[in-house]
């Protein structure tokens, strides 16, 4: 998945993979995954998706710095 988001291109294909949360199964309603990775350029991003019944029922792409994703490694 690629978004823009201020002018920066966070792109799922070209970033690194840090680490990846998933809750319950692929295809469960509530089940949802959350996967942190890192652009060539340095700068940190949440890809988000999950089941109709979960906190994310479409995949999406959220920037985060670098405290941000420090803190939701540490929680994961």
């Amino acid at each position: 998945m690629k978004k823009i988001i201020c002018k920066r291109e966070y792109d799922t294909e070209t970033a690194t993979l840090v680490k990846k949360y998933t809750e319950g199964y692929f295809g469960e309603a509530h089940g949802f995954e959350e996967t942190l990775y890192q652009t060539p350029a340095g700068l940190y991003f949440l890809y988000t998706n999950g089941g109709e019944a979960s906190p994310y029922t479409k995949e999406n792409i959220k920037s985060v710095s670098k405290a941000k994703a420090e803190e939701w490694l540490a929680n994961h």
